[in-house]
């Protein structure tokens, strides 16, 4: 799957669960970026998108991620 792609998925998840209409996601996107992308919407985000992939990150994967890139490397791999 083209990283393209994956952004086509995920950007309604984000939107959906941070309650943002025009929501512009990117790879260098951060938590610290988005308003009310806090630690419990982030852990929505995580379920919604192992649910949209059927996949199940490993820990040390959650832990590597600083943006929204690290994301879409996590997906890329576990679908792979």
């Amino acid at each position: 799957m083209k990283k393209e792609e994956i952004f086509e998925k995920i950007t309604p998840i984000f939107a959906k669960v941070l309650e943002h209409n025009n929501f512009n996601l990117t790879e260098t996107t951060t938590t610290n970026d988005v308003d009310g992308w806090g630690s419990l919407t982030h852990m929505i985000i995580i379920e919604e998108i192992e649910k949209e992939f059927n996949i199940k990150f490993k820990l040390l994967d959650l832990m590597n991620m600083d943006n929204v890139g690290d994301l879409v490397k996590a997906i890329t791999s576990s679908i792979s």
